[in-house]
């Protein structure tokens, strides 16, 4: 195991900066995951810690060692790709034990370890198999075998699970998180879906434009986003024009519009003054549907007609008219589902807010 240090890398191409010089710290044994939309450079951040790529600038260590100038294949990195890229004429067992051959390792020691870690994704019986005869999800666990059998210092995995349909895709974010703990290596993990970032991760870098927008554990991030983009790009957000009347020493007051005004503690409205704009973040999930009528609680509460009922099972989505706002609510459901047109009180708490800084 060792950590990764990257300082100051950036990343060029005849002009376009893909990546922005960036400074990161992955400590030994964490599962970091390089999260955001396609194109935000979280993937040449993984080639250049592999060495597939070089950097414009900047230095990227692994454990003390500097390793620039180190090609790849000395850099003792595990790596799972998309496509798993399992040598199609080769047994389950050859394909496990190559990297083992390449470094001339003994035949005794190779059948011990292939073993080993067949046994630990749980596939034992399958060494004499081709990969066209196993599923999309065997032949996953078989690649991470692959790269892990050679007792790499980081593991490296580049959206590994983007190919499984949805069930397993889930199955296997738990699976691969289970050998991640029980093997205890450095892991990098790349991914654009938001579920498996937030289940999966001891640290969540979120990336936009080539640049680091925020880091975190996952339920920090989540939480309190520290940006327009985070907070929209994690979870479902409503996020409304908003003013700061005034501070004290512990809370701000928010006028909201519709939503009336209510104080904000201190620590959700970071950075903003008296007298500003700002953008106040409710995620759909914390606001509460219930029946018009119903007794008053704590929270702040508003009325509203239900617009759009979006029916997903155990939750309902929906989005709801206050005024000129459209707002979503994200709800389980306990008896039966709001209809369209229905009137609702919208309610929440909020200390469950963010209010991050605005224009002018």
């Amino acid at each position: 195991m060792s950590s990764v240090s990257l300082r100051n890398i950036a990343k060029r191409f005849a002009g376009f900066t893909a990546v922005h010089p960036m400074f990161l710290d992955i400590p030994e044994g964490s599962f970091v995951t390089l999260l955001g939309p396609s194109g935000c450079g979280k993937t040449t951040t993984l080639r250049m810690i592999a060495g597939l790529l070089d950097p414009s600038e900047g230095e990227i260590s692994i454990g003390d060692q500097l390793v620039n100038n180190i090609p790849m294949h000395k850099r003792n990195l595990g790596i799972v790709f998309q496509n798993y890229a399992l040598f199609p004429h080769k047994t389950i067992y050859e394909n496990v034990a190559f990297g083992l051959k390449y470094r001339k390792v003994p035949d005794a020691e190779v059948k011990r370890r292939v073993k080993d870690v067949l046994d630990l994704v749980q596939l034992p019986d399958l060494g004499e198999r081709y990969p066209n005869q196993l599923s999309g999800g065997q032949q996953q666990r078989i690649a991470l075998a692959r790269a892990i059998v050679i007792k790499p210092d980081v593991l490296l995995l580049d959206e590994p699970l983007s190919a499984l349909d949805a069930n397993l895709r889930e199955n296997m974010r738990i699976e691969l998180k289970r050998i991640q703990e029980k093997i205890g290596i450095t892991t990098v993990f790349v991914t654009h879906d938001q579920s498996e970032a937030l289940a999966m991760s001891d640290k969540l870098v979120v990336m936009s434009g080539g640049r680091i927008e925020q880091v975190g554990a996952p339920k920090d991030v989540y939480d309190n986003p520290g940006s327009i983009f985070v907070a929209d790009f994690l979870g479902t957000s409503n996020i409304l024009d908003v003013r700061c009347d005034k501070t004290d020493k512990t809370n701000v007051l928010i006028d909201a519009g519709r939503l009336g005004s209510f104080e904000l503690p201190l620590e959700k409205a970071q950075n903003i003054s008296a007298g500003s704009a700002a953008k106040l973040v409710i995620r759909a999930e914390k606001l509460c549907l219930v029946s018009a009528g119903t007794a008053s609680d704590l929270r702040t509460s508003v009325e509203g007609i239900v617009e759009t009922v979006d029916y997903q099972g155990q939750a309902v989505r929906y989005f709801v008219r206050v005024g000129d706002l459209q707002l979503q609510a994200l709800n389980m459901i306990e008896n039966h589902p709001f209809s369209e047109g229905e009137t609702v009180s919208l309610r929440f708490r909020p200390q469950d807010c963010v209010a991050l800084k605005g224009d002018d």
